[in-house]
């Protein structure tokens, strides 16, 4: 049997990422510092969702610049308002890559430019400002 225990992604501000995520409804849950490795792993998830899919941070204290997808790809969460989470990001200053002009799906990104799949449980009608917003990579 196998189950899913978490994602890693490797960030270079902690403190950034953790607030970003903070923004999505996600909570710190637990924390680990090797000295001897030189890194810090902050383990991220929704309430109720402890054990169950978590976001793994990991920090390198030595600085890295991550590309070419050695930080990742992207993550997907599933939103009780796409609307509401996408205008609560970008008041936040988030840029919103992919805005939910179809009322399901929207991409953001975390500050070290790692995707954010945003998915409606269902569909939203369409709903201004978001459906006649091009596809422009912000907005």
């Amino acid at each position: 049997m196998t189950r899913y225990l978490h994602t890693m992604i490797r960030v270079s501000d902690p403190d950034a990422t953790i607030a970003f995520f903070d923004l999505l409804g996600l909570k710190e849950i637990r924390r680990t510092t090797s000295e001897k490795g030189r890194f810090t792993l902050i383990f991220l998830a929704a309430p109720g969702q402890e054990g169950v899919a978590e976001v793994e941070l990991t920090h390198n204290w030595d600085a890295e610049a991550y590309a070419g997808g050695r930080n990742f790809g992207h993550l997907a969460f599933r939103v009780d308002d796409i609307y509401a989470t996408c205008q609560r990001l970008a008041d936040a200053g988030v840029t919103i890559n992919r805005p939910p002009r179809d009322g399901h799906m929207a991409f953001v990104k975390t500050p070290d430019g790692i995707s954010i799949e945003l998915l409606q449980d269902g569909s939203l009608p369409p709903a201004e400002p978001w459906a006649s917003m091009a596809n422009t990579g912000t907005w």
